[in-house]
């Protein structure tokens, strides 16, 4: 069986997770911490980063991008880049957006400060979460949940008419910083009725039993009529 190398509230892991989910496809999930990569992880990719997929001793697919287009394109059955080349082009640009300006902005922040920082040396930069820095990102939150209620107030899905990676993306990172209670759903009911269609998919599932240690989830975190 293929195996996923991840850290199980890493939203760029946790976008790889859903998609295998959507795809019908199972892995042996191995926990690694980013923070503190082991050998085996820098022997399989040079950058120490995550994810890595391992389909087979001669695939090792290294980073979501890479893996998610391994995926869509050795998996049968329904795809996650649908429909015309404007609306895959649509799906790859949001992704971009979550990967890059929500996660710098936002959920990259949140979750140094509150989780990455807690296992850190001193050496390496750990302690108390430095709270202008959550400050901030909470309030850039605000923006960008704008934002996503206009993209759910278009169509069915983020990208169009069809569940895309734009989707599971956007999931990801809301469910990381969401497992910290940091999203104001009551403001966002468009925001919260897309992400409960998301939370009630099969393929979410298995991230509502995610935990880490010293930390729980916050109290709606796996509850699908929050």
């Amino acid at each position: 069986m293929a195996s996923l190398i991840h850290f199980s509230l890493d939203p760029f892991c946790r976008r790889v997770r859903l998609a295998l989910g959507e795809y019908g496809s199972s892995a042996d999930l191995i926990e690694e911490f980013p923070w503190d990569p082991s050998h085996d992880i820098c022997a399989l990719n040079p950058a120490g980063t995550l994810p890595i997929y391992v389909a087979t001793s001669a695939a090792v697919i290294c980073g979501v991008d890479a893996v998610n287009e391994y995926l869509e394109e050795t998996t049968a059955g329904a795809k996650l880049l649908p429909g015309s080349a404007e609306a895959r082009a649509e799906a790859r640009r949001l992704v971009s957006w979550f990967d890059d300006k929500f996660y710098g902005e936002v959920s990259g922040p949140l979750l140094t400060e509150k989780i990455t920082r807690r296992f850190l040396t001193s050496a390496q930069g750990g302690g108390g979460p430095e709270m202008h820095r959550i400050r901030l990102a909470t309030a850039r939150i605000k923006p960008h949940l704008d934002y996503i209620s206009q993209l759910a107030d278009k169509g069915g899905w983020l990208a169009g008419e069809a569940l895309s990676l734009a989707d599971l993306a956007a999931a990801a990172h809301l469910s990381a910083i969401d497992y910290l209670g940091d999203i104001p759903w009551a403001d966002y009911p468009l925001v919260k009725s897309w992400y409960q269609r998301l939370k009630s998919r099969p393929s979410f599932r298995p991230l509502l039993s995610d935990a880490v240690r010293g930390l729980p989830p916050s109290p709606h975190y796996a509850n699908l009529d929050f």
